[in-house]
């Protein structure tokens, strides 16, 4: 078990861990399969949209609003259906809605309590300032993929993170739902991170990874940092 009382900073993966983003995902998505006729099940197109979405962001930086239109037209181009401008934006227009999981906000408040939170996520800042509003909690650090013109699971996002809080990294705890995006490159610049496996690899690829622990959702990670 980790001893929690080293750690001064708690870094977040955001969407995902923080924000149900695979029900906001399939809330904006299922309507446009209804309408021209696809017969695409959830986990399908949660599987589609984690290779869209990490491919078009392993090519030359784009915003995330970009990324979310272009992971529309592939969906089109892989289904053979034309979007109309308003669909293709679709995901952009339902991000701002997207809900915080049921745990999140009276876990973000209690661990704010011991530590100082940051932010690591993949997104533009004046998307993630409607998501802010959700969250109810003032965090030390916003870091964005914005900031550094890169995506995770690229490592200039953790170096610009590690640089940004300025404290040694053992006493920075990384906490993420994605061992692609957040798990793995932040291992390998030696953070102890924790897997929060809501569900299962989802809107993210699947990889291998091993976290320093793993639980289901923050509830637990809060009973254990405060037993």
């Amino acid at each position: 078990m980790l001893n929690f009382n080293k750690f001064q900073v708690l870094t977040f993966d955001c969407y995902g861990t923080l924000i149900d983003w695979e029900t906001g995902i399939l809330n904006a998505l299922r309507p446009i399969f209804l309408k021209y006729g696809i017969n695409i099940n959830d986990n399908e197109i949660l599987k589609n949209y984690a290779e869209f979405e990490s491919e078009i962001e392993k090519g030359p930086y784009i915003k995330y609003k970009e990324v979310l239109k272009k992971v529309l037209k592939k969906f089109g181009e892989k289904f053979k259906f034309s979007l109309s401008k308003e669909e293709l934006n679709c995901l952009v227009n339902s991000l701002k809605h997207w809900p915080p999981f049921p745990d999140t906000v009276s876990a973000l408040k209690k661990l704010k309590e011991k530590y100082k939170l940051a932010i690591i996520s993949n997104i533009d800042r004046d998307l993630f300032a409607f998501t802010q509003k959700q969250l109810k909690v003032e965090f030390d650090w916003i870091i964005t993929s914005e900031d550094i013109k890169a995506y995770k699971p690229s490592l200039e996002n953790f170096k610009y993170a590690i640089k940004e809080i300025n404290v040694p990294k053992e006493k920075i705890l990384h906490i993420a739902q994605s061992i692609y995006h957040d798990i793995n490159p932040a291992k390998k610049l030696g953070l102890t991170t924790i897997l929060i496996k809501r569900r299962g690899f989802g809107a993210t690829p699947s990889v291998f990874g091993y976290p320093d622990i793993e639980v289901p959702d923050l509830k637990t990670l809060v009973s254990l940092i405060f037993s």
